[in-house]
């Protein structure tokens, strides 16, 4: 995987929901779900420990349903910034089960599943939790995903509980950007969310690519699904799906489930650390 990384990362990524009704059993005494939105080949997730135990996740890919999102050519194909995002999402969220967490999958699409494709095929069929019609206007589309995440939030009310949205930017094709966060400016732990995520990656890179360095950032921005949530959020940019580097870096499946992995991993950093 080291050598793998070297080679395409350019700019570098129990208590189960989800909702899903997985479906349960036990294999080598590890506890082994089902959870078909996750595809055919990815459906049992085996639960390996649970480090996550008692942590409630909202995942929100950007865009989906009318909206694709930043669409751009690559070499003859269309690539759609809703469909890598929520390939991203799902990953992270099946990661963050095997550890035990219970996850909550805001923006769905119910035969997409994780894909290992380096074309994602685009479509319009996503929904919002827990099967509503992604409206075309934006700030109604806006507003459904805080009211879904919101109601949930009521539900766990002091639980532990982190909202992620996951996005692709879109930037001047010349301009290669690494991972980088925002978070609630009112907000010291979502601040400091953020900034453990961000400290993630870059030891993951002096790790796997030393010298390579890591330019991600943590600011703040008046975004509406991060100042009108209620839970700790941050809100993700995986890179510039306009800039060619940054195509091979989402492009590719095995460098997707690696950012999934990493951003797992300094989730469990922020719960532990709380």
């Amino acid at each position: 995987m080291i050598f793998l990384l070297a080679l395409i990362f350019t700019i570098s990524l129990g208590a189960v929901s989800i909702d899903l009704s997985g479906q349960g059993n036990k294999t080598g005494g590890k506890s082994v779900k089902t959870y078909a939105i996750f595809g055919d080949q990815y459906e049992k997730v085996t639960i390996i420990d649970s480090k996550l135990q008692g942590a409630v996740y909202y995942l929100v890919s950007g865009h989906g349903g009318p909206d694709p999102g930043a669409v751009v050519n690559y070499e003859g194909h269309i690539l759609c910034e809703d469909e890598y995002a929520y390939d991203v999402t799902l990953r992270l969220a099946r990661e963050l089960i095997s550890h035990g967490a219970l996850v909550y999958l805001i923006t769905r699409d119910k035969n997409d599943g994780i894909r290992d494709a380096q074309f994602l095929k685009k479509d319009y069929d996503e929904v919002c939790y827990p099967k509503e019609k992604i409206p075309i206007n934006q700030n109604k589309r806006l507003i459904q995903r805080k009211d879904a995440v919101n109601r949930l939030a009521h539900k766990h009310k002091g639980q532990f509980q982190r909202l992620v949205v996951i996005h692709l930017d879109s930037r001047p094709i010349k301009e290669k950007v690494d991972i980088f966060f925002y978070h609630d400016s009112r907000s010291k732990r979502s601040a400091n969310f953020a900034n453990t995520l961000k400290e993630t990656l870059e030891k993951k890179y002096a790790i796997h690519q030393p010298g390579r360095g890591y330019k991600g950032s943590v600011s703040t921005r008046n975004l509406f699904m991060v100042r009108a949530t209620v839970p700790v959020s941050t809100f993700i940019e995986l890179g510039n799906i306009s800039n060619t580097n940054d195509q091979k870096r989402f492009i590719q499946s095995s460098n997707r489930q690696v950012l999934a992995e990493w951003l797992c991993d300094g989730m469990i950093k922020d719960f532990q650390g709380r």
